[in-house]
């Protein structure tokens, strides 16, 4: 849980990215990330990910913010990247008895792990830029249904909260004597299992009482609420963000297009 572990994403700064206007900034970017999703060819792939970092360094955000944060998402892919050069393929790399480097395997690997790199620092860089909550008042203005931006405001409230809890609750696993003294692995188990169970339960009970609450603030009712939601749109900056990143867009498609035709 990367948000629960490190905080809020959002680092103020005065680049023209964070700049940019909310709603437009958030569709060119997951442009970009479902046009770097398409990319099928390895030569495309350096030309992505300067094309991100040169993004990533625009917006001012510090080297140190991408690197204790990527990790994390990592970790998905990490299986697939490791299995698949030895996995898929016909033509061998190298071989050494019944463990075989496959080319297609390989290139298959650097072409996921590389597309994945690009896609997650863009994602950074959206939540690296803007505020949380503006991106979700985004969402909201593109007619993304209420229930799913109410359940990401809640979900990223409560990771707070979780995290709290589990710290005090290890805490008091450490004043009780865990850890204190060596113990079997069978015993640990039974500890963080334990751990875990009091957390869910904490967190259910949590949730029934924060849904009574906002049932009695008149959450989920139909009658019309005449609020009009405040979007921070950004000053805008000297750069036309928007054009040259759908431009840069446009060209990757482009590419992948004329790639796939040869």
């Amino acid at each position: 849980m990367v948000i629960a572990l490190h905080h809020d994403f959002f680092i103020p700064r005065s680049s023209a990215v964070h700049q940019w206007p909310v709603r437009s900034k958030l569709l060119c970017l997951l442009a970009m990330m479902f046009a770097i999703a398409m990319v099928q060819h390895l030569i495309l792939l350096p030309w992505v990910l300067g094309m991100v970092l040169g993004l990533y360094l625009y917006a001012q955000l510090p080297l140190q913010y991408l690197l204790r944060r990527l990790p994390y998402p990592g970790f998905l892919i990490l299986g697939t990247v490791l299995l698949l050069p030895w996995t898929s393929g016909q033509d061998i790399l190298w071989q050494w008895g019944w463990l075989a480097l496959r080319a297609e395997g390989l290139q298959g690997a650097i072409l996921i792990a590389g597309r994945f790199l690009a896609i997650v620092i863009l994602g950074f860089i959206l939540l690296g830029s803007t505020p949380f909550l503006q991106i979700v008042g985004a969402l909201r203005s593109l007619k993304v249904p209420p229930l799913l931006t109410d359940m990401a405001l809640l979900t990223y409230r409560y990771l707070f909260e979780m995290t709290d809890q589990l710290a005090t609750m290890r805490q008091s696993m450490t004043l009780r004597g865990y850890g204190s003294t060596p113990q079997a692995l069978h015993r640990r188990w039974k500890w963080l299992v334990a751990l875990f169970g009091s957390l869910l339960l904490r967190s259910y009970d949590q949730s029934q009482r924060v849904y009574q609450a906002m049932k009695l603030r008149g959450y989920g009712q139909t009658r019309q609420l005449h609020h009009r939601q405040q979007i921070q749109r950004g000053r805008g900056s000297s750069v036309p963000l928007t054009p040259l990143s759908l431009l840069m867009t446009v060209c990757l498609l482009v590419a992948q297009w004329m790639l796939s035709g040869l």
